[in-house]
């Protein structure tokens, strides 16, 4: 109780990320083994149309308990595919996009993350795959807070620089519905070890 004798107020988005990082992080090694394999036979072949080789794919390399991306990376560049990964630009601005293949070296930034060297020719994504603790069926995905990516999206969609969100994630982050506010941005899709489906 505060000391008006009101109850705090209990974020929902607070809330379900506790729970939802807490789901993530009991998803047994077997099963973590399996749906990265299974995502990675999947690739993108099951949007519509099928991307051609040569798209520009902003990827992440997982961090933590995320979803074990590396055998999905090296299919897509196997495929044809380019990749790059997000970078930082400072607090409150949307990420940047660098080229990186397989292989190349890396640069740890902030709170551990990976990005390419800043030697990289900085390039556009035409889709984006995107780490998420949770998402429901009409395409709400819940992050970290920090709000990045929801700031990339929506300087791409004003701006009429349309480009594919997937989001990345086991079957078991799905929930019945995911708090979202005015600038929350949408996923256009989801790809999971079971299947990939876009959103209407």
């Amino acid at each position: 109780m505060t000391g008006s004798g009101t109850p705090p107020t209990v974020d929902p988005k607070s809330a379900l990320r506790r729970i939802a990082q807490a789901k993530r992080v009991s998803v047994p090694p077997e099963m973590r083994r399996h749906a990265a394999t299974a995502i990675a036979k999947l690739g993108l072949a099951w949007l519509t149309p099928p991307p051609s080789p040569g798209t520009v794919v902003s990827a992440f390399l997982s961090f933590g308990d995320e979803l074990d991306t590396a055998p999905l990376l090296r299919t897509l560049y196997t495929q044809g595919f380019k990749l790059c990964l997000p970078v930082m630009q400072g607090r409150n601005q949307p990420l940047g996009f660098r080229a990186w293949s397989p292989g190349d070296a890396l640069v740890t930034v902030q709170w551990g993350i990976q990005e390419p060297q800043p030697t990289q020719p900085a390039v556009t994504p035409d889709i984006l795959l995107i780490p998420l603790l949770a998402f429901d069926r009409h395409g709400n995905r819940l992050g970290y807070g920090g709000g990045y990516y929801d700031r990339t999206l929506a300087a791409r969609r004003a701006g009429n620089n349309l480009c594919l969100a997937i989001g990345l994630a086991y079957d078991a982050q799905e929930v019945d519905a995911v708090p979202h506010l005015d600038y929350d941005q949408r996923l256009d899709g989801v790809l999971t070890p079971t299947g990939g489906r876009l959103f209407q």
